[in-house]
């Protein structure tokens, strides 16, 4: 999806009452940019926003962000396996390649942190890793949560480990060490 070049640069968001409590999801002419799960604060939301666009490029349009919040509905009912929603990634290039490698993993099944690292040629960086799924602006479609330890064990999550450990049981994806 190409979309309005004059949009791809302004930030339209939607704050939304989801199954797992409020949702802020933000999205651009080229895609979803931001979701900010419950444990986000919206605080921190806007401020993501503001790093990344000016005051007056933010703007309140939920009915630009219903499409991926009806995704993620049917994700977490179990119907929906792969998200259609384009995405408008931003991050350093480090970042990027993280998030582009971490996409690939396909639903119901993990990748540790260190498998990951070796995928973009960086065998030695699996902590730079975590740290870049730390930064993920759009969990759940970037599946950082299907990175755990290379010992079977659920590390961090922005969302929280709860929610980690949720995700990979609806999958049927969760390590055997738990």
């Amino acid at each position: 999806m190409r979309g309005d070049r004059k949009n791809m640069d302004k930030a339209y968001y939607g704050l939304f009452d989801f199954s797992l409590g409020v949702v802020c999801i933000a999205s651009t002419g080229k895609g979803v940019c931001k979701i900010a799960l419950p444990k986000e604060s919206e605080e921190d939301f806007f401020r993501w926003l503001g790093a990344h666009f000016g005051p007056q490029d933010i703007i309140e349009d939920r009915s630009r962000n219903e499409g991926v919040l009806a995704e993620l509905e049917s994700y977490l009912a179990g119907g929906l396996k792969e998200f259609k929603s384009p995405l408008d990634l931003r991050g350093t290039e480090f970042q990027l390649k993280v998030w582009r490698e971490v996409k690939t993993i396909p639903y119901g099944t993990t990748c540790s942190y260190r498998d990951i690292a070796e995928r973009i040629g960086h065998p030695r960086a699996y902590r730079a890793v975590g740290t870049a799924n730390r930064a993920n602006p759009v969990p759940i479609i970037v599946p950082c949560h299907r990175v755990i330890g290379h010992d079977g064990s659920l590390r961090g999550y922005g969302g929280g480990l709860a929610l980690k450990e949720r995700l990979l049981r609806l999958e049927g994806a969760l390590p055997l060490s738990r």
